[in-house]
């Protein structure tokens, strides 16, 4: 009897284990995203409703497991996306600057390479450049974040299924050579989402990118008609990587850019771009919901960017509302004023306020003292006291990031400085083996569990 109980117990177990075992894999990594982040952004979707809080939260702030988790390197308490993506993708540490190598340049595997072994479909994308160094650490293996030619060969080595996002940072020459062999290999090159659409379905392998080429997709702020978006990237990673295989697939997408505007301590669109990221989420959700047992979303940081602080004036309050007067980047800002200096012999401030009114929302939506307008003013008059171009634009560019900061300030946000931090970053999970992920974590942890529960390898 008792033999008989034991048997009954463990196929049990083996029942159990069975059904927390996630079929369809989804790695989110919003590049640069803190805690600030995340809730800055739900208390700014508030505040656009006249609310204090959250009532609008984002769609992966719901799910029912949550962890933090730490993400110093082998070589500094501050990682860089090279070591993090190292760590994110590999379970190993190594020190900045290095991708898929140890610290004696050894190579090291990524869960997606176990999952490709396992005889799992496998997506990588990222709104950035896919040799850069977070979708780069899931293939490649370089002892030199910037070694970019020699990490788009390794995209082809890993020979992975679907590729997507912002185009490999090269030379014309050397992304021709690339693609040219990438084509030998069976890749389909999808132009856009249209193109996906007309031409990608039925490919064999795939890679999605800009319709123009361009090393990174457009910030959400700054995004017009036909480009591509995260969203798009996993409606049609989703449906590739489904008809590939029964088995499941493996797929990680990078908000890439969380980063570059967090770096720029562009508080605006920072927070823009974690609304787009969550949109994507959004759509592995859906899919979630129609195989909730088969099915695990893994939503995390590489690290935090910038020291993002909400509130400090001293007054214990926020304004985040003032950020919805911004319309498009600081970077875009400058690229405006440039344009618009270069095509008038004589560029007025009326002009130029006019300019920062239409796309920053100064002096409209946001209230200006006349001690802010001077100042943007006295960039401007400095800019044109010049007639050396080059030095005229680049004091236009510091009239856009001086009247970003003042946005920044309106909103009584601020940052720390345009660099990393060495803060935890959250993960939160929803699905088959979710219940894994919990407490404070070590970045390593997060590959390492995800491989063990989807049983790719041993």
């Amino acid at each position: 009897m008792k033999k008989l109980f034991g048997f009954f117990m463990l196929l049990l177990i083996a029942v159990t284990v069975s059904a927390k075992t996630p079929k369809y894999v989804f790695y989110f990594i919003g590049d640069g995203m803190g805690p600030s982040h995340v809730l800055g952004t739900e208390y700014y979707l508030g505040e656009l409703e006249g609310v204090i809080g959250r009532p609008n939260k984002l769609c992966f702030t719901q799910f029912p497991k949550s962890a933090f988790v730490s993400t110093y390197s082998k070589s500094n308490g501050v990682t860089d996306s090279a070591a993090s993506g190292t760590a994110l993708a590999t379970g190993s540490k190594t020190k900045n600057g290095f991708l898929g190598v140890t610290m004696d340049s050894t190579p090291v595997y990524s869960v997606a390479y176990a999952a490709k072994q396992a005889g799992f479909p496998v997506g990588i994308s990222s709104t950035v450049g896919i040799n850069h160094a977070t979708p780069g650490a899931f293939y490649a293996h370089q002892p030199g974040r910037s070694r970019y030619y020699e990490i788009g060969k390794d995209m082809l080595t890993a020979d992975y299924d679907f590729y997507a996002g912002g185009d490999l940072i090269a030379t014309s020459q050397q992304r021709d050579e690339i693609y040219a062999k990438a084509k030998e290999q069976g890749y389909t090159i999808a132009r856009g989402y249209d193109d996906y659409k007309s031409n990608g379905k039925s490919a064999k392998k795939l890679m999605l990118y800009q319709k123009d080429v361009a090393t990174d997709l457009p910030y959400a702020i700054d995004r017009e008609e036909g480009d591509l978006t995260l969203a798009q990237i996993a409606e049609a990673g989703i449906e590739f990587l489904s008809k590939k295989s029964k088995k499941g697939f493996f797929f990680m997408l990078e908000g890439g850019k969380i980063d570059y505007a967090s770096h720029a301590d562009d508080g605006a669109t920072a927070l823009n771009e974690v609304i787009d990221f969550d949109n994507a989420i959004k759509i592995a959700y859906d899919f979630y919901k129609k195989h909730p047992n088969e099915t695990l979303i893994i939503v995390t940081a590489d690290h935090e960017t910038g020291g993002l602080v909400l509130g400090y004036s001293g007054a214990y309050a926020l304004n985040l509302k003032a950020l919805k007067g911004q319309k498009v980047s600081a970077e875009r800002m400058g690229s405006i004023l440039r344009r618009a200096s270069r095509a008038r012999m004589e560029l007025r401030w009326e002009r130029v306020q006019e300019l920062l009114k239409e796309n920053f929302g100064l002096w409209d939506e946001i209230e200006m003292t006349k001690e802010d307008t001077h100042e943007l003013r006295a960039y401007f008059e400095q800019a044109y006291a010049t007639t050396d171009i080059a030095k005229r634009e680049s004091k236009l560019t510091s009239l856009a990031t001086r009247a970003k900061q003042m946005v920044n300030s309106k909103a009584l946000l601020s940052w720390a400085g345009p660099n990393h931090s060495a803060s935890f970053v959250p993960l939160f999970a929803i699905g088959a083996g979710a219940e894994n992920f919990y407490g404070v974590i070590d970045n390593t942890d997060i590959p390492k569990i995800i491989k063990k529960i989807a049983k790719y390898g041993k």
